[in-house]
């Protein structure tokens, strides 16, 4: 049992059911919720497009270069996002908002974290720009067509993550077992391994998984201090925004971003120490959020 009492309430929901056995299960359902979801999008533009063009877009976002694969890629999250929903109301008997906490203090917490990101975040990017010349790749008129449909895409993209790592696995797991470690660990790095792409990343494929995982490990801690998921949805939301439409690393997200990088994910000698720069931006701005926050 955790001693932060804001953490306790979030959990207490998961306690009406916590049997392993029902999370196992919940987790099965979330993963042919996603599929079905991801094979009901492949289906719509198999219908509309004939089936070698939804296979070339299929193909397409894998590796999104371009602005509409982007988009249909951040579409499949809707179907990772109704995985929990489902899964709280038929296995747990609770209600889908119990994932996310107490609303005012989610957007409380979304907003402080979010809006911190983009300071911490812009006096990194001026200081990488000191050292590196973004490279056009949007044209900035069409940018700004797509920016409406593209923040909605991420906004979906990160809450559906959130409520799956941070609410639901770390609610039941929280809510059966007492140790901290399990419950925080266990999400993270499954979180990271969502994050595994040899193909994109090269030998920095590990690296990045790693990195990742300790983003979910600052996000448990936020939840865990705060109870609810705001702050560290606010915090996934702003880096996001930041990784896919201001600035993306080549060989990445990139098909929405305004400038990308002059270097790719799997070039070692310079992502290497840039992944332990973001390590230690996201720690500057957990930091703060942890003076500023309280549940």
């Amino acid at each position: 049992m955790t001693s932060v009492p804001a953490f306790t309430d979030f959990v207490a929901p998961a306690r009406r059911a916590p049997q392993v056995w029902r999370l196992l299960l919940g987790v099965l359902l979330c993963v042919v919720v996603f599929m079905l979801w991801v094979g009901g999008l492949f289906g719509a533009m198999a219908a509309a497009l004939g089936l070698d063009a939804a296979m070339a877009w299929t193909t397409g976002m894998a590796s999104p270069t371009r602005p509409t694969e982007t988009l249909l890629l951040l579409s499949t999250f809707v179907g990772m996002a109704l995985g929990p929903m489902l899964a709280v109301r038929l296995l747990h008997r609770r209600r889908v908002r119990t994932l996310f906490g107490p609303g005012r203090r989610v957007l409380r917490d979304f907003a402080i974290a979010a809006g911190l990101v983009a300071v911490v975040y812009s006096i990194s990017m001026w200081m990488w720009s000191t050292s590196y010349d973004a490279e056009p790749n949007l044209a900035p008129e069409l940018w700004l067509t797509l920016l409406p449909f593209a923040v909605v895409g991420i906004l979906v993209q990160t809450g559906a993550e959130e409520m799956l790592f941070r609410g639901y696995l770390m609610q039941q797991l929280a809510a059966r077992f007492s140790w901290r470690l399990i419950y925080m660990i266990l999400p993270a790095v499954l979180f990271g391994m969502l994050h595994f792409d040899p193909g994109a990343n090269g030998s920095n494929a590990w690296a990045i998984v790693g990195s990742a995982a300790f983003f979910g490990l600052i996000s448990a801690d936020l939840t865990i201090a705060t109870g609810s998921l705001g702050a560290a949805w606010g915090l996934h939301f702003a880096n996001n925004i930041v990784a896919i439409l201001i600035l993306s690393t080549k060989g990445t997200i990139t098909g929405l971003a305004l400038y990308l990088t002059p270097y790719a994910a799997s070039e070692v000698e310079i992502t290497g120490p840039m992944l332990l720069t973001d390590i230690v931006m996201v720690l500057v701005v957990w930091a703060a959020l942890r003076l500023v926050l309280r549940g």
